[in-house]
């Protein structure tokens, strides 16, 4: 069987019951930029110079309800950031509009911090760690861990006061 060495993940499309709202925590909050917009329908959201990594709209779910828990659908979609500082820049963000965390954790080859958006989607923002620090089995193989991660100490990374 052959496997798409190149291929990765585009974007994540999620539907939403408010497009402002969710466009306030996409952009303002993860800071995404917003690279169009259909009207009060959809808009799409990207880092960089990407046409979308995010699309949302409200084509059927326009002030719906999130899903009750216990069934299927997304876990959480993840975001990339480019490094420590960046990824306590958003948290610092996230932590000055009282959003409540869900949790965070050092998985050996990346630190993250995971979270709920305006529609309850599970979000998580990351950094990697240099993969030569990546924690190996003896066969070479990942060991991933779920170690604790000290969010003051990420935060101390992006304080003002400093």
């Amino acid at each position: 069987m052959s496997h798409p060495e190149t291929a990765r993940v585009g974007h994540v499309h999620l539907r939403v019951s408010d497009l402002d709202r969710a466009i306030g925590f996409y952009s303002d909050i993860l800071g995404f930029a917003v690279t169009q917009r259909a009207g009060n329908g959809a808009a799409f959201l990207a880092a960089g110079d990407y046409h979308h990594h995010i699309g949302l709209n409200t084509w059927e779910s326009l002030g719906a309800t999130p899903p009750p828990p216990g069934h299927t659908g997304l876990y959480h979609s993840a975001f990339l950031y480019p490094d420590r500082m960046a990824l306590s820049q958003v948290l610092r963000r996230i932590t000055a509009a009282g959003i409540p965390l869900d949790g965070a954790a050092d998985h050996g080859v990346s630190e993250a911090v995971y979270l709920r958006d305006p529609d309850q989607n599970g979000v998580e923002i990351y950094v990697d760690k240099p993969m030569a620090d990546w924690p190996r089995q003896a066969d070479g193989a990942l060991k991933m861990v779920n170690a604790g991660l000290d969010i003051a100490a990420l935060l101390a990374l992006s304080d003002p006061a400093s």
